[in-house]
C-alpha cells in the first residue's frame, strides 16, 4: 500500500479557477480593421528579434557581409545601362542611365522583397506559430522593417550616385519639396502593396505549395511591366493605360520625378 502522503495526486481533478485568473484571452478578430495594435507594441522586443533575424541571416556567413547590398543594386543597374540602354536604345527621358536605373531599381527591389518573403510568412514560421502564441502581423511586419534597413543602406548608393551627377552638371533637376513630402509616403505605400500581397497569397501557400513558385516567377515578370527599365512616355498612348494599371507604376515614377525632375503622377 502506498503510503498517503506519497499518494499520486487526482490529475482529472478539474480547475476549480475562474475565467478571471487567466493573464490572456485570446479572441478572434472582429472585423478586417481590428489589426491590435496596442498588442503589436507589447510584443515590440519580439518585433526586433525577428528584425534582427531576417537581417543578419541573410548574408551571415558570407565573406563580403552588407556589401551585397551595395553590390546587387549596382552590378544590376550595370547590366541594364548596357543592355537595354546601349544595345537595345531604350530611352530614359535624356536623364543618366545609370541614375535612371538606379531609381527604379531600389524602389522596386523593396517591393519585390516584401511580397517575396511575406507569401511564405505561415509556410516558413509554421514550427513558431504552433508552439507559442504572439500577435501574428509580427512576422510580415518585422519583414518590411528589416527590408526598410537593406532600403536605406541601397538608398545610400543612390545618393551618391545622385550627388556626383547633380554637382558635375547633369540633366538633374531634383523637386526638393517634393523628396521630402513624397519618399516616406511613398515608401508606406511600397510596403503595404508588397507586405499585404504577400499576406494575401501566404494564406493560399498552405494549402497550395505551387504558389510560391508562381510569386517568385511572377514577380521577375512583373518587373517588365513597371517602368523600371523604360519611362512611361516611352510606352505607345493606346497601351500605356495598361501599365497605369500596376499598382506600382505610380510609386516608382514619382520616386524617379522627385529626383530626377519631370511630371510627378
Amino acid at each position: 500500500m502506498i503510503p498517503q502522503e506519497f499518494s499520486q495526486p487526482d490529475l482529472l481533478q478539474p480547475s476549480q479557477s475562474g475565467p478571471d485568473e487567466w493573464t490572456l484571452i485570446i479572441e478572434p478578430s472582429s472585423h478586417w480593421w481590428d489589426l491590435q495594435l496596442e498588442e503589436l507594441w507589447r510584443y515590440r522586443d519580439l518585433l526586433w528579434m525577428f528584425v534582427k533575424r531576417d537581417f543578419v541571416s541573410v548574408y551571415k556567413q558570407t565573406v563580403l557581409g552588407p556589401i551585397w547590398f551595395f553590390i546587387q543594386p549596382l552590378l544590376t543597374t550595370l547590366v541594364f545601362t548596357i543592355i537595354f540602354s546601349g544595345v537595345a536604345k531604350i530611352s530614359t527621358d535624356g536623364q543618366p542611365p545609370l541614375l535612371f536605373y538606379l531609381a527604379g531599381t531600389i524602389p522596386w527591389n523593396y517591393f519585390a522583397t516584401c511580397l517575396n518573403k511575406t507569401s511564405t510568412t505561415f509556410v516558413s514560421n509554421a514550427a513558431i506559430f504552433g508552439k507559442v502564441y504572439f500577435p501574428r502581423l509580427i512576422v510580415p511586419l518585422s519583414v518590411v522593417v528589416s527590408n526598410l534597413i537593406q532600403f536605406v543602406i541601397q538608398f545610400v548608393l543612390f545618393a551618391g550616385v545622385f550627388v556626383w551627377y547633380f554637382t558635375t552638371g547633369s540633366s538633374v533637376s531634383p523637386n526638393w519639396s517634393a523628396i521630402l513630402l513624397l519618399t516616406p509616403a511613398l515608401l508606406v505605400l511600397m510596403a503595404a502593396l508588397g507586405s499585404g500581397t504577400g499576406i494575401i497569397v501566404s494564406s493560399l501557400t498552405t494549402k497550395y505549395r505551387d504558389m510560391t513558385f508562381l510569386v517568385a516567377f511572377g514577380i521577375q515578370l512583373a518587373m517588365y511591366g513597371t517602368p523600371v527599365i523604360y519611362p512611361m512616355s516611352a510606352i505607345p498612348d493606346r497601351w500605356r493605360w495598361l501599365i497605369g494599371l500596376n499598382p506600382m507604376s505610380a510609386p516608382i515614377e514619382a520616386f524617379r520625378a522627385a529626383f530626377l525632375g519631370g511630371p510627378i503622377p
